[in-house]
Order: structure tokens, then C-alpha cells, then sequence
């Protein structure tokens, strides 16, 4: 504590400062007279010596977890950890001696570069079944990635992606399928020009119209070639086994021909068409944009919300009450609203046709309070819920779906009171001009002023947000091309009905169903430079005996691959000559779903019939998560039947949503996005924090990101390497709910690598250097029943593991796996055994146990390989080398390797001997861990209570000793026991320990 001018006293334990020496001199002396000095006796003053060395022992320890703490996720040089060189790209890694114990980025190191160099992950490999034979009636897998976004890097929902892609990938590879796994990127329209804009205002402070549309689109491609590869190198580092020469990006030349293909055919056929519709339109973007790009915000009472280009904060989660006098009358109607200033382009009052008391008033006007000489029409219209509110309800056509859909049906004007740019448009008196929101304020105001106003309350609500630039979106009344989307869903609805499409989980059907039996039509401008260019021309034409177009009117739109056809064509329509006719291409690009919608196609050149197409389409999976069911694969289904006649895949596999620990959607803002390369390598917190600044979060968002980050992730995220991330993210997928993904749960699956790593080496060092294995499913003959209950649960979970993978059931086929080697083999099978290399076995016992041993271990290496791809691989490379049964060659690769299959060991009976033998040896384990300790030995005697429980035990007293760490002896009845033995009684038997002295 710093001294300062006072003298610090202590009172009842605390320190402070007067502000005298002679003030704290009386204080002194009165706690003298209270407190006299205590005299302590060397006993007492040996325990307070004792206590004071316990609370600095205590002390220092947390100092050094803290210490430890802050440097999660950097190099730490301590004994355990450990240097090699880096293997040469390309080349195979030498197996040196191993590591004492598992280190992720020393076992993943040089495998990938060298998978790929070999051709392991193209079709061609196994072409022909010359490396494996297929047993299988499916011969091919094809599956396509979902094509992640190009602006950026991966977060952990492409990770679980990834994972389950890769993992069913590597398992049908390994069943001797041809398979072909596309890889991709999406051009990401919105989010990729987003990005670009806020760099060029950030670093120039100009904006994409200082430097026009050619100029601007260079810009982005310079951009997309020097962080578009970014994205591809995180995915391959998860270990994926796509087909990279097949990469397609969506902005490719075979991509831009097939979506251009697309509209113009689709156009011509009448599907498509030029319409003004009411559109989510977000102003700050000036664009229309996409449902997946509208975040509902959920608000439950009055919130003030943050817009951007608005100073001001605007309020929601409020319904105000208003009042229209109707013409040549006294009475008048209260409506209400959400959206105050939209009652500038009110044009009528709906009231239910049934509403009794709104009867008498069907076909009245009222009179708007701002616009001169508008007046609103009441109708008759069902839609209106009676007993909502007054029952009345205002109609602003131009700005609201269902007013828009009622002013259809009533023929009302639609007039439009809201700019592109989100301010109020002319003619609107004094509010024009003015921001939307800034009006509100006005508009209430006003009303006020009139006697108008009938009052506020809050109002639980959705509030729709730009989810690229928070703005809250507007509908707005454009003219845009439209996709009728009717014929096509109805195929898509059949598909599934009949079972030709099957959508899994089962459940997803009902929002399968939900959005295409009640289809809307499908807006695909968007008012953006970068994307694919509409391929529509609007004709102008030179003669005075042709009437004018309007760019309303689809006859004078030409859809063409180029100008030079359009011209032609559209000369052809009008029967003119094509020096008569002007030709201007839209401006807008396609919704970057539609070019989506045509990826299963577009990435194999149709038209085009390639050779391709002819071999990888139709696919057989699509993967991807739920959230995106109707928005990309019902549109791919939709649109690729449409142009080709047939369903794009068959399975629709449909995964989790990765949400925080606490269930919250991860999102850059909030500060709980995962990075799984982070995951993978380990990062500090101070690190985390770091990526805050690199993006484009608003500063504002940066200190409430940081704080989510400390406590989420307060020490920073341990190494937990890809393999348990890829095991973890697979072993978290539930058919019925999201993950709520806590990063430590990861680093619990590294411990389970570990595990294997030590069995594996333990294998090994049982083996010897010159161990060579029998032919795949022989035995030695000398194996006992330990043995071939190991035997039986390696096929057990082959036949398991190739069922679950087949339904897609990912617990299924993490928990199959992970027992057989952290329970059955490693601690199990591995301690029973250990008994068996002491001097006094015989040889031949040894080389029975040591077949087991290798046939276990590299069959379960096998069984592994599509999901920790890396470490099976590491390990199998260091054991002896065998054919198994569908093997045409030795396998120069475990992710090449044929997967285990058949279940050559099945004997149920033996299941339950050494079940009864396992019940014994965990109550005997229990009942010791209860008194002594791990490293002690005390006697323990067991009585058997059945036959069978009295053979396992005698036959295998070596393994219960072993197991248990016990001196045993096995007795015929509790009274050969004898005395100093605590009693337990078990199903199969009596266990008697040793007491303890």
C-alpha cells in the first residue's frame, strides 16, 4: 500500500488514512483500551505460521493460473512441448520416432499437401474399382459443397459443414465409390460490395460512384484475388477432400454462361417477368434485397433502435392511435399503426365486412389532416381482424404487403411516400424531404397539434434489419423481374411427397411444404454492380409507326447472351431493321440466389452436354444447414428441374444450427463468432479482441463485442487441434435442436485423441518393429475370451458405424466409435491383456494376442479415418501394412483404404460372458476407489454367486488383477474369506476388501 501524508491504522481488519498523526494516536489509543494486546503460545503461533505458509502457497498457485491463463493459445515453451521441420509440401512424412504424447499440429503436419498430390480425392482414383472393390450397390457419390461466401473467412458453421461433408465423403471414397466432392466459392453479391465499399470510403473516403461501374468492378476482383483464396486454405486445413481442380467459383466463365442460359430461357418461357411489386428495399444500400438478408429483430416493448446515415435513435416496439374525420360528418375512425409516417400515403380504411359498426360507414370518405384534397375510401375487406384494436385499419398500399394486397383487390392508388434513399418523397407538404424517421417524430407531433393524436402503448413486435448494414428495411413498390415460382413448387412439393426427394430430419417437411404449396413470386433484381449482369435489353426504337415501350412492359425487354443477339432478335419482333433500334442493357445484377439456384448444373458447363454432366449430375447428397431449406435448396430443386427435367440430388441432409454456449446466435457483433482455425491452433483473449478491429464492426459494436468475448471465452480457446473439432462438431449434431457449442467441450475430444495416440503406441511397442500380420480375418489360434469379445466389438461397430452413416446419424457414429476405443479397446482390452508379455507366456499366446491387437487397431484406424482423418492417418502409417478383404492393392493411404464392412466376429454369447466379467470388475473398482488409492494394492477376494460369473473370473484372474490393481483370490465360499475383509455384495457376485489400517 502507498504511504501518503496520513498514517495508515488498521480497524477491525482494515486499512485506512487519517489526516493526522495526532488523530490516529487517539483513535490508537481508545482501540488499545477496547482490544489489549494478545499474548499467543508457541503452539498457537506455529499454526498461524503454518496457516499463514498455506495462504501464500495458495496465493501463488493462483497467480500462476492466471499466468498460465493469459497465455492460452500462444507458444509456451515448457518440457512437454516439442519441435520437428515441417514435412515439404507434397512429399510423404517420414515417420520418426513419436512424440510422448499428442500434439495436433505436429500430427497433422505434411498429410494433406501429399493426399492431394497422390490423387486421392479425384473420382479417378479408383476408376474402374482398380484400387478398391466396391461391395456396395450404390457405385458413385457425388456431392457438391455449399458454396461459402468469397468476402471472408470461415466461421464454425462452415466448420460443422465441412465436417459432416467430409466425413461422408471419406466414408463412401473408402467404400469404393466413385466420388466426387465440388468444391466452390459464391460471389456473395450484397456482402462482397459491401465489404469493398466500406474499404474505398475507409482508405479514400470515395464512394463506388466517384469511380463508376467498371472501375469499381475492377476493384473488386483485385479484392477477390487476393482474399478469395483465404476461405479455400481454412477449408482445406480442416482437412476436406474436395476435388480442387473442380473448384467453381459463380462468377466464373462456365458459371456467368449457365445463369445467363437460365434467365434467358426462363424468361422466354414467361416465368420470369418485369413487374412493379412491393420489395424488401433496404435505403442504405439502395438496394432490393433478399429474405435471408432481413434480420427480424424481435422488440417486446418501447426500444430505441440505432439506423445508419441517422443521427438520432428512432423509437419502435410503440402502436400509436390516430384519428381520420370523415367528409360531411361529425364522426370519425381511430386506426392504428407502428409506422406513424406512413399514414402520409394512407388511401383508405378496411373495416370487416361483418363489423356492425363500422356497417353503416362502408363506401364513406375521410379526409387526410397533411395532403390537400386526399381523400380515404372505407372498404369491406376480410382480412381485417375485428377484434384487434378498434377493428379499423389504415391502408398504405405502396408500403405495406398485406395494404398492397388490399388496394389489388379494391383498386386503390398506390402512392409512393418513401425514396430509395429512405426520405420522404413530394408532395408530401412539409414532410418531404425529410428522413422517414425524422418525419415520424413530426407526424406525431403534428397529429398532436390537430387533436388527432388518441395515444401510444407498447407493442411486442418484429422489426426487419439489413443484416448488412443494420438499416430496417422498407417495402417499397418497384419495378423488379420476378420469378413465377407456381408450376415449379408444385413439381418440388410432389418430389417430396412421393419420396423421389427425401428431406432429412423427416421434420423438415412441414417448412418444406409451408413455403412452396403457398409460393410467392420471387424477386431477382438487385440494384448492385457487382453480380451477374442482367442479360435483358430494353428496345428503343426509331419509328413513328411503332408505339413507345415502357420499361414495364416485358414485349420490349430482349433477354440475350450479348447485344449483338439481342439486337437481332429484337429486330426480328418488331419488324424493323436493326439500324432502327437502340438497345440498353438493365443495370441491376441478379439475387446472387439465383445463380445459386443453378450450382448443381452451372459447376458441370450445362448447357453444355460435357462429359461432366453426363457423369456427376444428378447428385446424390446435398448437405447444408436448415436455415437455408427454402432459400437455396428448394430454389435449386425448383430451378434445376426446371431447366433439366431432373432433381438435382436425391437426399437432402439438413444439420444443426451452431449457436454460443448460452443458445445465442453467433454473430460478429455480438462478439461470439468462432473462427474454428482458432479452435484448432489456440488463441489468447488479447488476440480475439484483435480480429474485432480487422473487420468493418462499428466502433460501438467493438466494446460490447469485447466484453461477450471475456466472458465467453475468458482464458482465450485452448489448441484443440481439427480432428477434435471435426469429432466434437459431428458428435453435437442432434436431429431435433441447434447446438449450443461450448468451445471446452472441444478441448475434452483433444483428450480423446490423446487417448488413442497412447493406445496406438502401446500397440506398437507390444508388436515390435517386426511384426508381420496374418491375412485380414484369420486368428492365431491360441485367442481366449477376452480376445475374441474385442473381436466381437470391432464388428459390432462396423456394422453400426457403416448403418449410422447411411441414415446420417452422426451420435450414432461418434459414440460407436468413441467406445470402441476409449472403453472396449483402450480401457478394456488394452490393461486385460498387459498380463500376457511377462516372462512365463507362451509364444504362441503372445502372437494371438498380438493379432487381435493389430487387427483391432488397424481396423478401428479404418473406422476413424472419415472422421479424424489426420490422426488415423498418422497412426496407421506406423503399423504394418495388410489387404483387407475388398483391397485390390495394398493401400498406400488410410483415407484410400477399403472401410471395414463385414462383421467377422459376431458371437453374442461371448458379449454376455465378459459383460458379467466387466459388472464384477467395476464393483470391484468402485468399491476400492472408495478407501484407497489408484497406486495401492490391497487384497481383494471375490465370491462368485453364478457359474457363469464363477468361469469368467477364474479364467480371468490375471485381467481382474490387472484391471483392478489388486492382489486377488478368487474363493469357493464367503467363509475361505476370512477376517479384515469389508463385504460387498454385487448381481454375479461377492467382493470382500481388505480393511484399511
Amino acid at each position: 500500500m502507498e504511504e501518503s501524508d496520513g498514517v495508515t491504522v488498521t480497524v477491525f481488519g482494515l486499512q485506512s488514512q487519517t489526516q493526522s498523526k495526532e488523530q490516529n494516536d487517539a483513535v490508537n489509543e481508545k482501540l488499545s483500551l477496547l482490544y489489549p494486546p494478545v499474548e499467543y503460545s508457541a503452539k498457537e503461533l506455529k499454526k498461524m505460521e503454518k496457516m499463514m505458509k498455506f495462504l501464500k502457497k495458495k496465493k501463488d498457485a493462483a497467480k500462476k493460473k492466471a499466468k498460465s491463463t493469459k497465455n492460452v493459445g500462444k507458444k509456451i515453451k515448457n518440457k512437454k512441448e516439442i519441435t520437428f521441420t515441417p514435412t515439404p509440401s507434397g512429399e510423404k512424412k517420414k515417420m520418426e520416432e513419436m512424440p510422448p504424447s499428442y500434439h495436433p499440429e505436429y500430427v497433422q503436419d505434411g498429410w494433406y499437401d501429399w493426399w492431394q498430390k497422390k490423387g486421392f480425392f479425384k473420382p479417378e482414383y479408383n476408376e474402374g474399382e482398380t484400387k478398391v472393390e466396391c461391395l456396395t450397390e450404390q457405385k458413385e457419390f457425388t456431392i457438391i459443397i455449399p458454396p461459402p461466401n468469397v468476402t471472408g473467412s470461415l466461421h464454425i458453421g462452415h466448420a460443422l459443414t465441412t465436417a459432416v461433408e467430409d466425413s461422408l465423403t471419406r466414408w463412401h471414397r473408402q467404400l469404393g465409390q466413385r466420388t466426387l466432392w465440388n468444391p466452390g466459392c459464391d460471389h456473395a453479391g450484397i456482402a462482397t460490395q459491401s465489404v469493398v465499399e466500406k474499404k474505398l470510403w475507409r482508405e479514400k473516403k470515395l464512394r463506388r460512384q466517384d469511380l463508376g461501374r467498371d472501375e469499381f468492378l475492377k476493384l473488386v476482383w483485385e479484392w477477390k484475388e487476393k482474399k478469395g483464396g483465404q476461405i479455400y486454405n481454412q477449408i482445406k486445413y480442416l482437412g476436406a477432400s474436395c476435388d480442387w481442380d473442380r473448384e467453381a467459383f459463380t462468377m466464373s466463365e462456365r458459371c456467368c454462361y449457365a445463369v445467363k442460359e437460365a434467365f434467358i430461357r426462363m424468361h422466354k418461357d414467361g416465368i420470369i417477368k418485369r413487374e412493379k411489386r412491393l420489395v424488401n428495399w433496404s435505403c442504405h444500400l439502395n438496394s432490393a434485397i433478399s429474405e435471408l438478408e432481413v434480420d427480424k429483430v424481435d422488440i417486446t416493448r418501447r426500444t430505441q433502435m440505432s439506423v445508419p446515415s441517422l443521427d438520432d435513435t428512432v423509437e419502435v416496439g410503440v402502436i400509436t392511435s390516430f384519428a381520420y374525420k370523415l367528409k360531411d360528418s361529425e364522426e370519425e375512425i381511430v386506426v392504428a399503426t407502428t409506422r406513424p409516417e406512413t399514414m402520409l400515403g394512407d388511401v383508405a380504411i378496411a373495416v370487416h365486412p361483418n363489423d356492425k359498426r363500422y356497417t353503416h360507414l362502408h363506401g364513406k370518405k375521410a379526409l387526410h389532416p397533411f395532403i390537400d384534397g386526399r381523400e380515404l375510401v372505407v372498404v369491406a375487406d376480410d382480412f381485417v381482424e375485428m377484434d384487434f384494436g378498434t377493428g379499423a385499419v389504415k391502408i398504405t398500399p405502396a408500403h405495406d404487403q398485406n395494404d398492397f394486397d388490399c388496394g389489388v383487390r379494391h383498386n386503390l392508388e398506390m402512392i409512393t411516400i418513401i425514396t430509395k434513399d429512405g426520405n420522404i418523397s413530394a408532395g408530401c407538404g412539409e414532410f418531404s424531404g425529410m428522413h422517414r424517421f425524422a418525419a415520424r417524430k413530426l407526424v406525431i407531433s403534428r397529429l398532436k397539434e390537430k387533436g388527432l393524436f388518441r395515444g401510444d402503448n407498447d407493442n411486442p413486435m418484429v422489426v426487419p434489419k439489413c443484416s448488412r448494414s443494420g438499416d430496417i428495411i422498407e417495402p417499397l413498390l418497384e419495378t423488379q423481374w420476378f420469378v413465377d415460382c407456381n408450376e415449379m413448387a408444385a413439381r418440388s412439393v410432389d418430389a417430396v411427397t412421393s419420396g423421389e426427394l427425401k428431406l432429412i430430419p423427416s421434420q423438415h417437411e412441414k417448412t418444406w411444404f409451408h413455403w412452396l404449396e403457398n409460393p410467392r413470386d420471387w424477386c431477382i433484381s438487385r440494384q448492385l454492380w457487382w453480380g451477374h449482369r442482367i442479360p435483358a435489353y430494353f428496345v428503343s426504337i426509331n419509328d413513328s409507326s411503332i408505339k413507345e415501350g415502357s420499361r414495364q412492359d416485358n414485349h420490349y425487354w430482349i433477354s440475350a447472351h450479348t447485344e449483338e443477339e439481342a439486337l437481332k432478335e429484337a429486330a426480328k419482333r418488331f419488324g424493323v431493321s436493326e439500324d432502327k433500334i437502340t438497345l440498353e442493357q438493365d443495370e441491376d445484377v441478379l439475387d446472387t440466389w439465383f445463380s445459386s439456384g443453378i450450382y448443381p448444373i452451372s459447376i458441370f458447363s450445362w448447357p453444355h452436354n460435357t462429359d461432366e454432366m453426363e457423369k456427376f449430375f444428378p447428385g446424390h447428397l446435398l448437405e447444408t444447414g436448415h436455415d437455408i431449406l427454402f432459400f437455396w435448396v428448394a430454389r435449386m430443386v425448383m430451378m434445376c428441374s426446371y431447366l433439366t427435367g431432373k432433381l438435382p440430388f436425391k437426399d437432402v441432409f439438413l444439420h444443426s444450427i451452431v449457436r454460443d454456449k448460452d443458445g445465442v446466435k453467433m454473430s460478429k457483433s455480438r462478439g461470439n463468432v468462432v473462427d474454428p482455425i482458432d479452435v484448432c491452433k489456440g488463441i489468447a483473449l488479447e488476440q480475439l479482441h484483435e480480429r474485432l478491429l480487422e473487420g468493418n464492426l462499428d466502433p460501438r459494436e467493438i466494446g460490447r463485442a469485447k466484453e461477450v468475448q471475456k466472458m465467453q471465452f475468458p482464458g482465450g480457446i485452448k489448441e484443440c487441434g481439427v480432428d477434435a473439432l471435426r469429432f466434437s462438431l459431428c458428435a453435437f449434431m442432434s436431429p431435433k435442436s441447434d447446438i449450443n457449442l461450448d468451445v471446452q467441450r472441444i478441448f475434452g475430444y483433444r483428450t480423446f485423441c490423446n487417448k488413442i495416440y497412447n493406445g496406438v503406441k502401446l500397440v506398437m511397442s507390444k508388436l515390435g518393429s517386426d511384426y508381420t500380420p496374418l491375412n485380414y480375418g484369420a486368428l492365431q489360434g491360441q485367442e481366449d475370451e477376452i480376445d475374441m469379445w474385442m473381436l466381437h466389438r470391432l464388428s459390432v461397430c462396423t456394422l453400426d458405424m457403416n448403418e449410422q452413416f447411411g441414415s446420417y446419424d452422426f451420435q450414432g457414429v461418434t459414440t460407436s466409435i468413441y467406445n470402441l476405443w476409449f472403453y472396449e479397446f483402450c480401457n478394456f482390452y488394452l490393461e486385460a491383456i498387459k498380463h500376457v508379455f511377462v516372462d512365463g507366456v507362451s509364444e504362441d499366446r503372445r502372437l494371438s494376442v498380438c493379432n487381435v491387437l493389430y487387427t483391432v487397431c488397424e481396423s478401428a484406424l479404418r473406422l476413424l479415418s472419415p472422421l479424424m482423418p489426420y490422426l488415423s492417418e498418422e497412426l496407421w502409417q506406423r503399423l504394418p501394412r495388410r489387404q483387407a478383404v475388398n483391397d485390390k492393392v495394398v493401400p498406400e493411404s488410410v483415407t484410400v483404404a477399403a472401410y471395414p464392412t463385414q462383421g467377422l466376429f459376431l458371437n453374442k454369447d461371448i458379449e454376455k460372458s465378459v459383460s458379467v466379467l466387466q459388472d464384477v470388475i467395476n464393483k470391484a473398482r468402485a468399491v476400492k476407489s472408495s478407501v484407497y488409492k489408484s497406486s495401492e494394492q490391497p487384497q481383494l477376494r471375490i465370491v462368485a454367486l453364478t457359474d457363469t460369473a464363477k468361469r469368467v473370473c477364474v479364467e480371468n484372474t490375471n485381467a481382474i488383477a490387472h484391471l483392478v490393481r489388486a492382489k486377488l483370490c478368487i474363493c469357493g465360499s464367503e467363509e475361505e474369506v476370512g477376517d479384515g475383509f469389508a463385504r460387498t455384495e454385487d448381481e454375479h457376485a461377492l467382493i470382500f476388501l481388505q480393511n484399511k489400517l
